[in-house]
């Protein structure tokens, strides 16, 4: 089986999270300058089998569009062409960051530690991705 990449995409850096072959378990990659995503992950899929990417996908308490959408939309697009045999999925990703900081005071992580924006997008990515494997696993 081939991997799956989970994105959680900021203006200026992105997490990224992947699962193992198996499809069980997703694990932090870690965080890339949004402006070197694209490259990143022509790279990751030259060298790694991927099956989809899941895409974190902002929404509103009311389920609506967030305003960040405007900025994940056309990255989308883009990746939908110069990747067109991956699908893209795109994951309610509501609360994720909320989650990962409360997993990183679960985790005993220093308060020092917990202000790295770049870990919590990381930590996102991962919980984003395991949310996704849940619900395909449990439907």
């Amino acid at each position: 089986m081939a991997r799956i990449l989970g994105i959680d995409y900021g203006r200026k850096r992105t997490g990224v999270a992947v699962t193992d072959p198996l499809q069980i378990v997703a694990s932090a990659l870690g965080t890339v300058a949004t402006h070197t995503l694209e490259q990143f992950l022509l790279d990751y899929v030259a060298h790694e089998p991927v099956e989809r990417i899941v895409i974190g996908q902002p929404t509103q308490l009311d389920g609506q569009p967030s305003e960040s959408m405007r900025y994940i939309t056309p990255f989308v697009n883009r990746l939908k062409k110069v990747l067109p045999d991956i699908p893209i999925v795109m994951y309610d990703e509501r609360f994720t960051s909320t989650i990962a900081h409360q997993a990183m005071i679960d985790g005993g992580m220093k308060k020092s530690d917990r202000r790295d924006k770049a870990r919590v997008d990381a930590i996102a990515a991962t919980i984003i991705l395991n949310d996704y494997l849940n619900s395909i696993h449990n439907s």
